[in-house]
């Protein structure tokens, strides 16, 4: 018996993400005294074997006949390895595709589904700490199926190699699936943006509504691009059209796990905490001492944050 990991992809491509679906999947499968497995839907997928194994995976099941990305060839996908495999447990990572995925499998399975789980501890049943309300608040709940299928929250666990240059066995799966499933299909792409994003940025300046205007983020990237950063705001900023809804930090937006999340001028609502919690360390500026975001800081500087950023930057 295993823990089945749906590993997503784009084109041969490994979403970040899928490398905290395994180390989430390893802490399920030492507590089953179990392994991990992979699954690999489309032809294009088959390189990525050994990073899968790097990060856990004894075994890949590839699954080549699958073409590009549709909701319900994926989730028909799983479904038919699932009947075949026979894991103790399937995971994905907690994206719009691996939260989607899993939901179309259990639903043509009948069986619960569990999405963006923190920590799941396995019994006679599996009883797991999940996101709710946006981030607002975590759940404790019991799942009782005989195929528990569950999703990890972005940024819960940390994706580290456990056996770099380790190997895993290939093998290929014949599934057969109803040709229904393929009507959902990608008939185009658009690159939104190249190079660092919010997610995935090692280091992230936030502006919030005493930044004051568009202009006044232009402080931000000029430090952003001195620390090799990106910069994001608050829904305030959004909503006054200061910046695009891309840059947005908080539970509407994006959710950064940067080891720097520097916050200027974010009075720090709980929608946008949700979105930058994950954030090994947070530097608050803000002329109020009050502020929640000051308050729930690692390190904070009262002052302008058009006198302080400029005196980073030129130290």
């Amino acid at each position: 018996m295993s823990v089945l990991v749906v590993v997503e992809h784009d084109r041969g491509a490994m979403a970040d993400a899928s490398l905290e679906a395994f180390a989430f999947a390893r802490s399920i499968a030492d507590q089953l005294g179990e392994h991990v497995e992979a699954l690999l839907i489309g032809a294009t997928a088959a390189d990525l074997a050994d990073v899968c194994a790097a990060h856990g995976a004894t075994a890949c099941h590839l699954v080549p006949a699958a073409d590009d990305y549709g909701p319900e060839l994926y989730g028909a996908v799983v479904l038919a390895a699932a009947g075949q495999l026979s894991p103790s447990g399937i995971v994905a990572c907690g994206t719009d595709r691996g939260n989607e995925v899993l939901a179309h499998a259990a639903a043509e399975l009948g069986m619960p589904f569990v999405a963006n789980c923190l920590e799941v501890k396995t019994a006679d049943e599996w009883e797991m700490t999940r996101v709710q309300w946006g981030g607002s608040l975590n759940e404790e709940a019991r799942l009782a199926s005989s195929m528990p299928m569950v999703s990890v929250a972005p940024h819960a666990v940390e994706a580290d190699e456990v056996s770099p240059g380790a190997t895993a066995t290939v093998s290929e799966l014949s599934v057969e699936v109803p040709e229904w499933v393929r009507r959902s299909v990608i008939q185009d792409r658009v690159v939104l943006s190249e190079g660092l994003s919010l997610a995935t940025a090692p280091i992230v300046i936030g502006g919030g509504r005493g930044v004051g205007s568009a202009e006044g983020f232009d402080v931000l990237e000029a430090l952003a691009a001195k620390l090799g950063g990106v910069v994001g705001c608050s829904r305030a900023v959004t909503n006054n059209g200061w910046r695009p809804h891309s840059d947005q930090v908080g539970q509407t937006g994006t959710r950064i796990a940067p080891q720097l999340y520097i916050a200027c001028g974010i009075s720090g609502a709980i929608q946008h905490w949700v979105g930058a919690k994950a954030a090994k360390k947070i530097l608050a500026i803000n002329t109020d001492p009050a502020a929640n975001m000051v308050v729930k800081a690692d390190y904070a500087v009262i002052g302008d944050l058009f006198e302080v950023l400029p005196a980073i930057e030129q130290s």
